[in-house]
């Protein structure tokens, strides 16, 4: 895969991490496959690489590339064929009343508290849980593609902030947190909504979605969306139950 800007062509390399272990499931390592170099990786080709199953973390460009594992499984969202579930359409009724607004890249203090909180009570003890401002914007606000943020409001509280990248075909939901004590508006699932009706707004096909882990509780809740589409052998193609055709 190369890059070509101004008439120059820089080649985009892979490499493999060693083992570490797993974020998702216990007792088990894992390992990544890395793109270099971050800086020509644009917003075109970082495009093609989401297509291909990576996901992106600060300018940290990354698969999942284990020696016996294949269990994190690439998934995204046809907006047009998109069906939203009885609970999935109330969850959007009540958080029909926040505002939201697109930001660019940029620390704000306020989002800060919120992912600290976020990550306090619903990630206690995980490897993020004690992130300090460095380590958020490294996570959040670094960037080498078109990235933003969307910050979710409530009668002027802020209730939820997204990490979204456009991409060429769609949106990219890289990173969402919100305020944990507010179970009832069910706010990661009207984050999800709330992606797929901007991503037709803006004419784009598909919310790419992460990793579908079906053994991991965090994870597995993605196949709540209906279709979902997932890669598999290099094609993406309907998840079992989900449609009746390839992609």
């Amino acid at each position: 895969m190369s890059h070509r800007e101004a008439g120059q062509v820089a080649a985009i390399h892979f490499y493999a991490t060693a083992p570490y272990p797993c974020s998702y499931l216990p007792d088990r390592q894992a390992r990544s496959q890395v793109a270099i170099p971050a800086e020509a990786i644009d917003s075109g080709v970082y495009s093609q690489l989401v297509r291909l199953g990576f996901r992106r973390s600060g300018f940290y460009t990354y698969r999942p590339y284990c020696d016996t594992c294949q269990a994190c499984i690439p998934v995204r969202l046809p907006v047009e064929q998109f069906q939203p579930n009885r609970t999935q359409r109330r969850v959007w009724k009540r958080g029909s009343e926040m505002s939201a607004r697109w930001m660019p890249l940029s620390f704000d203090a306020e989002h800060y508290a919120l992912y600290r909180l976020y990550q306090q009570t619903r990630h206690a003890g995980g490897g993020m849980s004690e992130d300090d401002a460095q380590q958020y914007s490294e996570f959040i606000l670094k960037s080498g593609v078109d990235s933003h943020l969307v910050e979710f409001r409530l009668g002027g509280e802020l209730k939820m902030v997204s990490l979204v990248d456009k991409l060429a075909d769609g949106l990219s939901a890289v990173y969402t947190f919100y305020d944990p004590e507010d179970a009832q508006m069910s706010l990661g699932v009207y984050n999800v909504l709330w992606q797929v009706e901007q991503a037709r707004a803006l004419g784009l096909g598909y919310v790419y979605l992460g990793y579908w882990i079906r053994e991991c509780r965090k994870m597995s809740y993605k196949s709540g969306y209906h279709p979902l589409q997932m890669l598999r052998a290099g094609r993406w193609q309907w998840l079992p139950g989900h449609g009746r055709a390839g992609a």
